[in-house]
């Protein structure tokens, strides 16, 4: 996206203050890959985004996108155990089922096949141009699939299935939504009025990398999972390398271990990571603050997922009617779009 477009973006998105004043009629659409168990960053980066717009009233809908999994993956691995972490760390932050439609992908048929008719829509030039597909191909080290290819097809389908109008996305995300933009227009021009078309959210999430320094994710072994216990995290925090100079100092380029750390740290105590530098002496006592700061920070949301967790039917319960709700809402979708292609027999 260029400078020109990304700034058009800003100045087209309405403002949070404005959404959660008059959240009638708005819906939402987020959701995460459950390719590993979440992390620290998604907790901050956008669980709690998504909180907060509920709890403004604005309807939304949270898809767990298995079938995405499988766009940079030979398999789907360990599959359930994440999804059903996924729900538990849902409801610990807040996330209610009552209020928010928790779905998966592989559940809803009729959002998958809008899929079909969306891709007339798109050109093979516009897909490869996708800057997520070039960054998910080059990461997988694997020849390009043809779901791979379309991947943010199917996301476009997610967004227009429930008739979401506000996308909450990172500005590396904002060619998405473009896409999505541009095929829900394609659409009503080709066979009437039938999607509005949807607005980014972009989201001002803080810088979250891993203990190391790296882009905090779950295949760099460097995230702080919401579900492990306060051992786990301590141990793990011991783990992560440092260097040998006593002073400690934030700077990420020529010290990613401590710097990863005092960002860690930063992140659960809204401090700066270089008024954090100056309160300790050597790596020891930094991994020591780091880990209590974490350990603090998620006591709250560990005690609530444990608690959830007690109770065995619970996950089951809130994936069969967020499923439920969401298949309904697709099959209207899809009845509108077989109606204005002509296609009801």
């Amino acid at each position: 996206m260029t400078t020109t477009s990304f700034e058009a973006t800003l100045k087209r998105m309405p403002a949070l203050d404005q959404l959660r004043a008059a959240p009638d009629g708005h819906r939402v659409l987020s959701g995460d890959r459950p390719t590993g168990p979440l992390h620290l960053a998604h907790l901050f980066a956008s669980i709690r985004n998504r909180v907060a717009l509920q709890d403004s009233g604005i309807e939304t809908f949270v898809v767990i996108a298995d079938y995405q999994v499988i766009t940079d993956r030979e398999t789907t691995g360990r599959i359930g155990d994440f999804v059903r972490s996924a729900v538990l760390d849902y409801l610990a932050a807040g996330i209610d089922p009552e209020r928010s439609v928790i779905f998966t992908h592989s559940a809803v048929p009729a959002l998958n096949q809008l899929l079909l008719p969306f891709l007339s829509l798109v050109s093979e030039a516009e897909l490869h141009r996708n800057p997520t597909v070039k960054a998910e191909l080059a990461a997988s080290g694997r020849a390009l699939s043809g779901l791979l290819l379309t991947y943010p097809v199917h996301q476009a389908a997610d967004i227009l299935f429930c008739e979401a109008d506000l996308v909450p996305v990172g500005k590396d995300n904002l060619p998405h939504v473009e896409l999505t933009r541009t095929i829900a227009r394609r659409f009503n021009e080709r066979y009437g009025d039938t999607f509005r078309v949807p607005e980014p959210l972009l989201t001002q999430t803080p810088d979250i990398p891993g203990l190391d320094g790296r882009k905090m994710s779950k295949s760099f072994g460097n995230a702080i999972n919401l579900s492990m216990t306060a051992d786990e995290t301590a141990a793990l925090i011991r783990r992560t390398p440092t260097d040998s100079e006593r002073v400690i100092s934030f700077d990420p380029d020529n010290r990613p271990g401590v710097s990863g750390l005092l960002s860690t740290a930063a992140l659960v105590l809204g401090e700066p990571p270089e008024v954090i530098a100056e309160k300790v002496d050597g790596a020891a006592q930094l991994k020591e603050l780091v880990t209590s700061a974490v350990n603090d920070h998620l006591a709250g949301h560990r005690a609530r997922r444990a608690e959830f967790s007690r109770d065995s039917d619970l996950v089951d319960t809130v994936l069969r009617d967020g499923n439920r709700r969401a298949n309904d809402v697709a099959q209207h979708t899809l009845d509108r779009v077989r109606t204005a292609m002509g296609m009801t027999y």
